[in-house]
C-alpha cells in the first residue's frame, strides 16, 4: 500500500484528495493535512460580506465528508518537508502542526510516497504596514478572504449604512491593498455589491464609493485584459469595465500601490511616481498573497527551501522560470504536470505552484515599486490542476514510475467566471465570462491572445441566477453527494 499525502484542503486539495481516493479505493491511503475544520466555497464570501448570506451557508464540516471518503484528515499546517527522509531512513515526510483544539501546538510527521502541494497562499497582510500583521487582518479595514473575515466585513457594512441613515456621508474604498496583489475579481464582486445594497437601504446617494487597484487600466484582472463578444461584437475587456463603473457611479484610481494604511486612511504610489493620500470610511483592500512559508530540507537536515520553493514561497514545478524579459514570455513557459523538478514524486496544485512569471505586462513606478498584478490561479483552474494532478499521481501508484503524467497548461485552458454585481432575485446582475485560454498565446491567436470565439461575457440578472445555482452546486460537489463526480471542476 502506498500513501499520498495532499497539504491543504481548498478547492484544488480538496478536488485532488477526493478523486485519488475514489479512483485508489482501499488499495491505497490518501491523506489530507489542512488546518481548517471548515471547507469555504470562498467565491461566496462576497455575499457573506453584505449580509445576504450566512457563514453557514457558504461552509461545511470536512471530517465527515472524508470519513464518507475513506480519506485520513489531519486539521494541521505543514510546517517542513524532508523530501529525501533522514539519515536513517530513505522514507521522505512531512512535518505538520496540529491546529485542532485537542491537539493544539502537537507536531508529527508522516511518511508518504506521493506528496500534493495544495496549501494556497498566506493571506499577506504584512507586506502593507497597517493593513494587518503577517497573515492576520488589521483594525482599519475589512476583508473577504475568509468566512470570518465576510462575517466582520458585513457587521462593518451595517454600521456605515445605519451611521448614513443618520445623516452621515460615508466614503468607500475597495480594492487592492498592495501594488503586487491577485484576485481583483474578488473586490471588483465587492464593491458593486455594496452598491448594490446601498441602493437596497435607500442610502447610495449619502455613500461615495471608489475603486483602487494595482492595474494599469480597469479590466486587466491580472489576466493581462481579454478581448471578448459582447452581444456579437468584440469588446475590450477595458471598456466593459469602465462603462459599469460609470453606470454605477463608481470612482476609480489604478496604477495604484498601497504603501500604508493608518485609521481612515491610506498612502499610495501611482505608476508615473506621484504619492497621495485617500481617507476612507470603511475599507476593504485585497492583501497580496504569499507561500505559507513551508520549510524543505535534505537527508542530512540542510535546508534546502530555495531548491524546492520560489522565493515568493510557492513550490517550483515544470514551468520556465528562465523566461527572462517581458518580450521573451511565450504561453509555453506555463507548467503542463504540476510536478516538482528535483523530486518527482511531489507535485503542487492551485495557488501553491509557482507561476514562470505574472500575465499582465509588468509595470513600476519611476521610484522602481512594482505596481501589476499577479496571476489569478483561483476557482476553476485550481479544480481542473487538482484533478489532472490527482489523475497523475494515481497513474504513477498503480502503473507505476513510467506512467504518463497528466496535463492541464493554463495556456490552454478555458476558464469561466461569474463576477456578482449584486445580489436579489428579481434585481440581481452578475457578469458571466468565459475565457480561452486563460494565459495568453500570441503565437496561435496574434493580437488578442486568445479565440474571441470562445471569450465572451453577458451582464444581467441571469448571470445573476448562473452564480447562484453553482454556489449550490459546488457545494454539493465538494460533500461528495450521489453524482459528485459528473459536476464539472
Amino acid at each position: 500500500m502506498a500513501r499520498l499525502v495532499v497539504l491543504g484542503g481548498g478547492v484544488a486539495g480538496h478536488t485532488t484528495a477526493t478523486f485519488a481516493a475514489k479512483w485508489l479505493g482501499s488499495q491505497h491511503e490518501v491523506v489530507v493535512v489542512t488546518p481548517n475544520a471548515k471547507w469555504n466555497w470562498i467565491p461566496s464570501n462576497i455575499w457573506v460580506g453584505v449580509g445576504q448570506m450566512t457563514k453557514e451557508e457558504v461552509t461545511f464540516d470536512l471530517a465527515p465528508v472524508y470519513a464518507k471518503a475513506g480519506i485520513t484528515y489531519h486539521q494541521a499546517k505543514a510546517v517542513s518537508i524532508n523530501p529525501e527522509g533522514k539519515e536513517d531512513s530513505d522514507k521522505p515526510f512531512v512535518t505538520i502542526e496540529y491546529t485542532s483544539a485537542d491537539k493544539a501546538g502537537q507536531t508529527e510527521t508522516i511518511e508518504y510516497d506521493y506528496l500534493v502541494n495544495a496549501t494556497g497562499p498566506k493571506l499577506n497582510f504584512g507586506a502593507t504596514p497597517g493593513l494587518g500583521e503577517g497573515s492576520q487582518l488589521g483594525e482599519h479595514t475589512v476583508s473577504v478572504c475568509t468566512a470570518d473575515h465576510a462575517v466582520h466585513a458585513s457587521e462593518k457594512l451595517q454600521e456605515a449604512i445605519e451611521k448614513m441613515k443618520a445623516g452621515t456621508r460615508q466614503k468607500f474604498l475597495i480594492g487592492t491593498g498592495h501594488g503586487m496583489c491577485t484576485c481583483q475579481g474578488a473586490a471588483f464582486e465587492y464593491i458593486f455589491n455594496i452598491e448594490h445594497e446601498l441602493k437596497k437601504a435607500g442610502v447610495r446617494e449619502m455613500a461615495d464609493i471608489k475603486w483602487i487597484s494595482n492595474e494599469s487600466f480597469l479590466g486587466d484582472f491580472g489576466m493581462g485584459g481579454l478581448h471578448m463578444k459582447v452581444g456579437g461584437y468584440v469588446v475590450s475587456s477595458k471598456l466593459f469595465a469602465e462603462s459599469l463603473f460609470a453606470e454605477r457611479d463608481v470612482e476609480w484610481m489604478i496604477g495604484a500601490h498601497v504603501s500604508k494604511v493608518d485609521a481612515g486612511k491610506i498612502e499610495y504610489e501611482l505608476l508615473d511616481g506621484t504619492t497621495g493620500e485617500e481617507e476612507f470610511d470603511f475599507a476593504m483592500l485585497i492583501p497580496p498573497f504569499a507561500g505559507v512559508g513551508l520549510k524543505a530540507y535534505n537527508k542530512a537536515g540542510e535546508d534546502i527551501t530555495d531548491t524546492v520553493f520560489a522565493p515568493n514561497g510557492f513550490m517550483k514545478v515544470d514551468a520556465n522560470y528562465n523566461a527572462g524579459a517581458y518580450e521573451n514570455w511565450k504561453a509555453s513557459d506555463w507548467p503542463r504536470t504540476y510536478q516538482n523538478p528535483t523530486y518527482k514524486n511531489m507535485f503542487a496544485a492551485g495557488i501553491a505552484f509557482a507561476p514562470p512569471h505574472i500575465i499582465s505586462k509588468p509595470m513600476s513606478s519611476p521610484n522602481g515599486t512594482p505596481i501589476n498584478p499577479t496571476p489569478p490561479r483561483t476557482g476553476m483552474p485550481s479544480g481542473i490542476i487538482g484533478k489532472a494532478v490527482a489523475h497523475s499521481v494515481c497513474d504513477l501508484m498503480t502503473k507505476g514510475e513510467d506512467a504518463k503524467l497528466h496535463e492541464a497548461s493554463m495556456a490552454e485552458m478555458g476558464a469561466a467566471c461569474v463576477a456578482s454585481a449584486g445580489k436579489g432575485i428579481f434585481n440581481g446582475t452578475a457578469a458571466a465570462m468565459t475565457v480561452y485560454p486563460v494565459v495568453p498565446d500570441f503565437e496561435k491567436y496574434p493580437g488578442t491572445g486568445r479565440d474571441t470565439d470562445y471569450t465572451f461575457g453577458e451582464i444581467g440578472l441571469a448571470g445573476h441566477w448562473i452564480k447562484h445555482i453553482l454556489h449550490h452546486l459546488f457545494i454539493y460537489k465538494a460533500k461528495l453527494n450521489p453524482g459528485w463526480t459528473l459536476i464539472p471542476e
